[in-house]
């Protein structure tokens, strides 16, 4: 299967998370004031569980590397990261293995 994960937490104030099969795309978001790192892996297992998929049926992942909010940007690329190390998927068309790095302005 060809799905790939998105994720967004560049804004300070919510989180984007979505999957990504084909054309169709699902994309969850949530509005937060704080708290944006526990938040995310759950948004992610429950949206996987709603389309009856695991870790395993990623075969990419797209996260928005900025600009944005400090701490979101980071939040984000540190679970794309770590996910497409331990998935050995690409991460924004890069290399497997090679790590998205934020874009701050």
């Amino acid at each position: 299967m060809n799905t790939v994960l998105i994720i967004d937490t560049s804004d300070n104030k919510k989180i984007r998370v979505g999957l990504k099969d084909y054309d169709k795309e699902h994309i969850v978001e949530r509005v937060l004031d704080k708290q944006k790192a526990q938040a995310v892996l759950p948004l992610i297992n429950k949206l996987l569980k709603e389309r009856k998929l695991t870790l395993k049926d990623i075969s990419a992942i797209q996260v928005n590397p900025g600009p944005g909010s400090f701490t979101g940007l980071r939040v984000g690329i540190a679970i794309a990261n770590t996910l497409g190390t331990f998935l050995q998927i690409p991460i924004n068309g890069k290399k497997i293995g090679e790590m998205v790095t934020p874009i701050y302005t």
